[in-house]
């Protein structure tokens, strides 16, 4: 039994909801024949990948949906081996090359050489390039993007990149002059609605109204939540009611529990039990800068006009500090540590200002 995302994901272009008009130009860039390498970036959930297979569907036909699970083995010059997992079909092969941290250079040249050197066997009904799908394009150090950008150059004849990020504000402007940037915007409420009603008439499901404009404002128009929060919600309580309480997912609540804690109180033993708590979301694969945008959402809340600008700023610096560094614990615990000091000092300053 798979889940709704799963189970109703379009398979091409023709059937995607929202879009359309981007949807329509992507069948005419793929009939065009000559095809460029692509930087598809947007917010999470937002249907980047959705819209990248059925893009590979269109250009080479049900194939690419014949996936198997590779696991590949790279070797750095310092003799120390990577392990990357790979999925793959006989036209193209997907990797998240961030996961080998920061030996990621390593496997974006070795896996481009691999790949590119081997020619399409049956070229006159294929297409003669393989494309490679690269995810998390942004989360690559600069070594890597210099070197990626060197590859697609060098295999232009026989591969192609697609390339997936959530911002491309991370990304060298060397990469993305080379590429063609396909901007992939969050749906918005009102088609969120529509999809989840859709889903749930399918199911033989009827869903108020109410409910799902709820479910799609909090999860932040992320269509992957949102059909994921209506599934919960089935199961849950099914008939629906339009007063239903949609639940948030258990790393949500932690977060909000650990900011809960930062406020409450502010010790070398508090920021222990913290770091403890920031251990426990990183392991399990919550990313760095989504830890602490959840964090600063909700220590503002507690905060003043002046203390707002200030913790923010904090943020920012500490986030581009995660980018740069390799362990993120590190700056998620020092802007912790941070705020506690400008927080306790505002509270004994107010404290102070009370006793006048």
């Amino acid at each position: 039994m798979s889940l709704w995302v799963d189970k109703y994901r379009p398979t091409s272009l023709g059937k995607l909801d929202y879009h359309k008009e981007q949807a329509s130009n992507l069948k005419k860039l793929v009939q065009c024949g000559d095809f460029p390498h692509l930087l598809v970036y947007g917010p999470s959930g937002a249907g980047k990948k959705t819209r990248i297979m059925c893009l590979l569907r269109e250009l080479y036909g049900a194939g690419v949906e014949k996936l198997r699970m590779e696991h590949q083995s790279f070797t750095t010059p310092s003799n120390r081996k990577i392990e990357v997992t790979t999925i793959a079909s006989n036209y193209h092969i997907e990797v998240n090359p961030s996961d080998a941290g920061f030996q990621d250079r390593v496997v974006i040249q070795e896996l481009l050489k691999t790949v590119a050197q081997t020619n399409q066997l049956e070229s006159s009904t294929q297409k003669e390039f393989k494309v490679v799908v690269l995810t998390e394009v942004d989360r690559l150090t600069k070594d890597a993007q210099h070197a990626l950008r060197r590859t697609m150059e060098k295999y232009m004849s026989t591969c192609r990149l697609i390339l997936c990020c959530n911002s491309t504000s991370k990304v060298i402007p060397a990469i993305q002059s080379r590429c063609l940037g396909i901007r992939v915007a969050a749906p918005s409420v009102e088609e969120i609605c529509q999809i989840l009603h859709m889903v749930c008439k399918k199911e033989g499901l009827n869903l108020p109204s109410e409910l799902s404009k709820r479910i799609a404002e909090k999860s932040g128009r992320n269509l992957r939540k949102a059909l994921l929060m209506c599934e919960a919600c089935k199961v849950q309580q099914y008939p629906f009611s339009p007063d239903q309480e949609v639940t948030e997912t258990d790393w949500e609540v932690f977060l909000r529990e650990t900011a809960n804690a930062i406020v409450q109180q502010q010790t070398p033993k508090r920021l222990l039990e913290v770091r403890g708590r920031l251990y426990e979301l990183l392991t399990h694969c919550i990313p760095p800068d989504i830890i602490m945008k959840g964090l600063l959402a909700e220590l503002v809340l507690n905060c003043d006009g002046q203390l707002k600008a200030e913790v923010t700023q904090m943020a920012a610096f500490y986030e581009h500090r995660i980018q740069q560094g390799a362990k993120s614990i590190y700056h998620l615990e020092a802007f912790v540590a941070k705020f506690m000091s400008i927080y306790k000092r505002f509270m004994e300053e107010g404290m102070a200002a009370m006793d006048f």
